[in-house]
């Protein structure tokens, strides 16, 4: 696969008028993909109800077909034409996290080309809050599947310049609207369960939703590797570096020790933590991610950091965890998957 990929740097006020935004909405009216900033991660964006559209996605990333996609759109209105039904309690959601990192999972209508879907009955569905990601859906005048924009397995991008790295000469164009801000995937939310069930932590924390959906569960299966995925992101190996990930629980002595014996055998070791962390180690390759103090904002730098650490620089890399309330849950279910083995105290 090796084709011309544009590049088009936007303002994050664009809109749909936009030359650059209008020549993307080409492409995707020619079944191409194209990758675009969203709030969350940069996502590669093809005509949901098209199949073949759709299958070039498949192919530049490499994920496997059974893998459903998120579709996005630029309003709720689109939704109808994708479902069968809007259960009340999507609807409350829509109007208090729309746009937002919230993906609800409803009833497909069968609008949606089938590799969308993955075959499922089910359809996940999102509004994302960023001007241009709504500018380019306005501008397409469909739905957008969009996964996120990195050759599968590896770190979710959060800057251009991490889906240039992964699939220039891959996609048709890449959409530049500068760094995301939330910086892990949006939460995925089933709504056709009697009980509404987080698939995927994310973006919006089960904290967020408690005042709407006083009973809301989290899928047991989220660690289940032989079931068929309802949820993007549920299965396969995700997020990995080049370098092998291991994390670390435990306290800065415990840290130190893992650290100075893998030194000892001459390994080459990068490390990720949080500035209070950072601080207290005597390491001269520590990457700062934020204080444990600030989840959301080491959310916003998780993906970068674990593309910081190339194979060609290091031999291992070490990486805290974090408490997992909040964003932390979505932050520790991100490293598990990246994650080669965790050692702790």
């Amino acid at each position: 696969m090796n084709m011309t990929t544009q590049y088009w740097k936007l303002s994050t006020n664009a809109t749909e008028h936009d030359q650059a935004i209008r020549e993307a909405a080409g492409l995707l009216h020619q079944q191409q993909v194209v990758a675009f900033p969203t709030e969350t991660v940069y996502g590669l964006g093809a005509d949901a109800t098209n199949e073949v559209a759709v299958q070039r996605i498949f192919e530049a990333k490499g994920r496997p077909a059974d893998n459903p996609l998120i579709v996005h759109v630029a309003d709720k209105s689109q939704v109808e034409g994708l479902v069968t039904e809007t259960p009340p309690i999507a609807r409350k959601l829509m109007d208090n996290f729309w746009p937002g990192p919230l993906t609800l999972i409803l009833p497909s209508n069968g609008t949606a080309a089938s590799n969308v879907t993955a075959g499922l009955p089910t359809i996940a569905i999102r509004m994302p809050d960023h001007t241009v990601a709504l500018s380019l859906l306005t501008a397409a005048g469909r739905p957008l599947a969009a996964p996120s924009a990195n050759r599968s397995g590896r770190p979710s991008p959060t800057e251009a310049v991490h889906v240039s790295q992964d699939l220039d000469g891959r996609i048709a164009g890449i959409v530049d609207g500068g760094p995301t801000g939330v910086g892990v995937e949006s939460t995925v939310l089933d709504c056709t369960a009697e009980i509404p069930m987080i698939l995927r932590p994310g973006g919006v924390t089960k904290e967020d939703l408690q005042p709407f959906i006083p009973t809301i569960i989290i899928d047991p299966a989220l660690a289940d590797q032989e079931t068929k995925p309802k949820s993007p992101g549920m299965k396969y190996t995700h997020y990995a570096p080049e370098a092998p990930l291991w994390l670390v629980d435990g306290d800065r002595e415990f840290f130190q020790n893992q650290l100075n014996q893998l030194k000892a055998t001459d390994q080459r070791v990068g490390v990720i933590a949080s500035s209070e962390l950072a601080a207290e180690l005597d390491h001269n390759r520590v990457l700062t991610c934020g204080s444990k103090q600030d989840l959301t904002e080491v959310a916003g730098n998780l993906y970068g950091a674990l593309r910081q650490f190339k194979k060609s620089d290091v031999d291992v890399i070490l990486c805290e965890t974090f408490p997992e309330h909040g964003v932390g849950a979505a932050i520790m279910n991100r490293l598990t998957k990246a994650a080669v083995q965790k050692v702790s105290q």
